[in-house]
């Protein structure tokens, strides 16, 4: 799989070295070089410092060709907008988008777009963890599809 990672802070340096260590071929895009020190020294992809959104950034990550994006920056908006740019202008099959905002990942996720609600993931394994039972407000949290 050709793989481009937006983000390289913990969550996409994680998941960019492991994509690695399975064999796969990855680029990770970040705004700051210095987050690139989060990669593991097991990731043998390429980095290359950019903007999420930027058309020339992806196209020189080989957006074109990619076979899955994975957009795990800060940033809500940016994740949802390079994962739109990704499916709908270059026609990328898996674009998927962290999202901290589970109106927001809900939203994006009826519209077809697939996102990891981060904040939702976390709070059911800490109930789990707890012993409770799971709180579920408008039915129980899935990953967006």
């Amino acid at each position: 799989m050709y793989a481009i990672v937006i983000g390289c802070g913990r969550a996409g340096a994680e998941i960019a070295s492991r994509m690695c260590e399975q064999g796969h071929s990855v680029v990770v895009i970040d705004r700051d070089r210095s987050a690139f020190h989060r990669l593991s020294d097991s990731f043998s992809g390429t980095t290359i410092v950019g903007h999420a959104i930027d058309e020339d950034c992806l196209v020189s990550a080989g957006i074109e060709r990619a076979d899955a994006v994975i957009a795990t920056t800060y940033g809500d908006n940016s994740n949802l907008i390079a994962v739109q740019l990704a499916r709908k202008r270059f026609n990328v099959q898996r674009a998927i988008a962290r999202v901290k905002d589970s109106v927001r990942a809900s939203a994006f996720a009826n519209l077809g777009f697939e996102t990891i609600p981060s904040t939702v993931i976390v709070g059911d394994a800490f109930e789990q963890a707890l012993g409770w039972e799971p709180h579920q407000p408008n039915g129980p949290a899935e990953i967006g599809s």
